[in-house]
């Protein structure tokens, strides 16, 4: 009997994981060996050297046959850090933060962990620190999914610690692909860990949000609870006053998060719960390509 997490990761197969490959057609770096290749430089032709490598602008330049040198690409290791955090399932009714969250780890490390690259995950809560071991192919994102299935130990009441998260990832990678899937919505000075673990990976930061997260819905007196802390205000919601202060609090938020992943060469992508997952995943391959160049 299949469980909840092969389900999921069959159902990501027929509708994400062909229609990325049929769209990246190849497009994408491999990162097994003695497949991809970076260019290195150019040497003067040597006897059983492979003519498809000479360069002939050079060549004709300097009179001389040249050759291009490649560095053949190292294999890829990914860490997934997943925010497990209290923030992350709150939201709205139908596909939410958790789901998206979920959804995104299947497939970046069924994607990723192709060729003999590794991946292993980070599931990061205020209560519990959870890490599965790099590993590869189709079951090692099973493992993944099965431990995002599982129910956190208790409901966490604090607030999340985005240093401590990025802390723990930083004792693990080193020359990694890191990705950190969060709603980036908590506490901590996060930015000086973020540059430290950038300093010795390539970060991305894949931001899960929801409308609920920005919008507040103008219906009069209500109770808002504060997603991670649980503490409630009763506030009114058609306020101009607070709605404005509400607005410019989203705002001072979502600089301050900009500001610091800049500050840290981190790609900051937004990727919505009403999102197609595919056009997001596209959008962050193309951004990541540009930056290589």
């Amino acid at each position: 009997m299949l469980t909840a997490p092969d389900r999921l990761l069959h159902r990501l197969e027929w509708r994400i994981v062909r229609r990325l490959d049929g769209r990246l057609q190849g497009g994408y770096r491999t990162a097994r060996r003695g497949i991809g290749w970076d260019f290195h430089g150019l040497r003067a032709y040597e006897e059983g050297d492979d003519a498809r490598h000479i360069d002939w602008n050079v060549t004709a330049r300097l009179d001389e046959p040249q050759v291009r040198e490649f560095t053949e690409d190292r294999e890829l290791t990914t860490w997934l850090v997943l925010d497990r955090s209290a923030s992350m399932a709150a939201g709205g009714t139908g596909r939410g933060k958790q789901e998206v969250l979920a959804e995104l780890a299947l497939v970046l490390a069924r994607m990723l962990g192709r060729n003999g690259n590794r991946v292993g995950a980070v599931l990061y809560d205020a209560a519990e620190v959870r890490i599965v071991p790099l590993g590869s192919g189709r079951n090692q994102a099973l493992r993944i999914g099965r431990e995002l299935d599982r129910p956190l130990p208790g409901k966490a009441s604090t607030t999340t610690d985005l240093a401590a998260m990025l802390e723990t990832v930083t004792t693990l990678a080193r020359r990694c692909l890191v990705l950190v899937i969060s709603d980036f919505i908590g506490t901590g000075e996060w930015q000086r860990p973020l540059i430290r673990l950038a300093h010795r990976n390539e970060v991305v930061a894949l931001r899960v949000v929801d409308a609920t997260d920005d919008a507040l819905p103008e219906v009069g007196l209500i109770v808002v609870q504060d997603a991670e802390t649980g503490e409630q205000l009763l506030v009114d919601s058609a306020d101009p006053m607070f709605r404005e202060r509400f607005r410019d609090g989203v705002d001072e938020r979502d600089a301050a998060l900009s500001s610091g992943m800049r500050r840290a060469g981190v790609p900051l992508h937004r990727i919505g719960t009403d999102s197609d997952l595919v056009e997001s995943l596209l959008a962050v391959i193309g951004e990541t390509r540009r930056r290589r160049r």
